[in-house]
């Protein structure tokens, strides 16, 4: 169904235009034939902590209330944020994608305070995490780190979606886009949705994307979060995750129910295997393994220090950090690392 697929990257129509037109022309055709977000400054409007009227219509057509269950997925390597809730069939459907403005580091999870790494992982929101006076305008705290991250001693403390385009860890969404997430997932929780799922990924998990990526020290770590993604892309309901054996561990049950030590190794499954699910993994693995066996491109490794959506680069190249930067927050927040903002993730080295 069309209208459950993600919101179309910029980056997927201007790799395939690389090498046909000129390198400074692509992020403004990146930027123009985006349906999904603005194209001038003028576009962005102003920051309000309430669903759009244009969203509320959406939700109307899509069969979903505005207290109806969300879940949010996060991709670096796109740079976008996507909203899905439950409709009529109690099955997610994609709601709206937002560009992510500002996200720091590089491709791969956060492992150490200080690193500039946003995390990747799976995260549970709750009532509580909600931040309505942040000093970013509005805020949600991912849970960084997780049981499993814990575990694994990594460390780190506030880690978060929130306004301006300014980050250190966290995903900025500028205050416009902030004031419309905040709102949606607000009203789920209120309306009866104890904590909703985060899952911030890398990219798009694609086989294809993932052979992509084949020679990054992440990989590994990759193919655990992929099994939840394939999860959720072959039911379009939440996955359950667990942790042993030092990774996720995707639509499990146990002996004896979940293991307490996400190091252990993991205990007996005793659940049977969603068939759509399987059979997924079973495509995914089976093209993953064909691709691996060609040589293939090295895809997206040249971050300087995180990303931003290729429209927020085209405004920040066209109108400079401070004029973008007072646009999209009422805060006096810069855009962090400009620079590095404006540097080409698809060059190579």
């Amino acid at each position: 169904m069309n209208d459950t697929k993600p919101c179309p990257s910029p980056l997927d129509r201007l790799s395939r235009l690389r090498g046909v037109v000129p390198a400074a022309v692509m992020v403004l055709i990146a930027t123009a034939t985006s349906g999904c977000v603005q194209t001038a400054l003028d576009d962005l409007g102003d920051a309000a902590p309430q669903i759009s009227t244009q969203t509320m219509a959406e939700m109307r057509q899509k069969k979903m209330s505005p207290q109806s269950p969300v879940l949010v997925r996060t991709f670096k390597e796109e740079s976008e944020l996507e909203v899905w809730k439950q409709d009529a069939t109690g099955r997610y459907r994609l709601l709206k994608s937002f560009a992510i403005c500002r996200w720091s580091g590089k491709l791969g999870p956060k492992k150490t305070d200080g690193d500039r790494q946003a995390p990747e992982g799976f995260y549970s929101v709750s009532k509580s995490m909600l931040n309505p006076k942040s000093q970013y305008y509005l805020s949600f705290n991912l849970g960084y780190p997780n049981r499993l991250e814990s575990a694994l001693g990594y460390s780190g403390t506030a880690l978060m979606v929130h306004g301006a385009c300014s980050s250190s860890g966290c995903y900025a969404m500028t205050d416009q886009g902030v004031g419309e997430i905040y709102a949606i997932v607000n009203a789920s929780l209120g309306g009866g949705q104890r904590s909703f799922q985060v899952q911030a990924l890398p990219f798009r998990m694609t086989a294809k994307n993932m052979a992509e990526h084949r020679s990054d020290p992440n990989f590994d770590f990759w193919k655990t979060l992929k099994l939840g993604y394939d999860a959720f892309e072959a039911t379009r309901t939440e996955p359950r995750i667990s942790a042993c054996g030092a990774k996720y561990v995707v639509n499990a049950e146990f002996q004896g129910g979940d293991p307490d030590d996400p190091l252990a190794a993991c205990p007996a499954r005793i659940d049977n295997p969603d068939p759509a699910v399987a059979a997924r993994i079973k495509t995914e693995d089976a093209e993953l393994a064909a691709l691996l066996e060609k040589d293939g491109p090295s895809h997206l490794t040249a971050y300087v220090d995180g990303g931003m959506h290729p429209s927020f680069r085209a405004l920040l190249k066209q109108h400079g950090p401070q004029k973008l930067a007072e646009k999209i927050s009422n805060i006096d927040y810069p855009v962090s690392g400009p620079d590095a903002a404006l540097a080409d993730p698809y060059e190579k080295d």
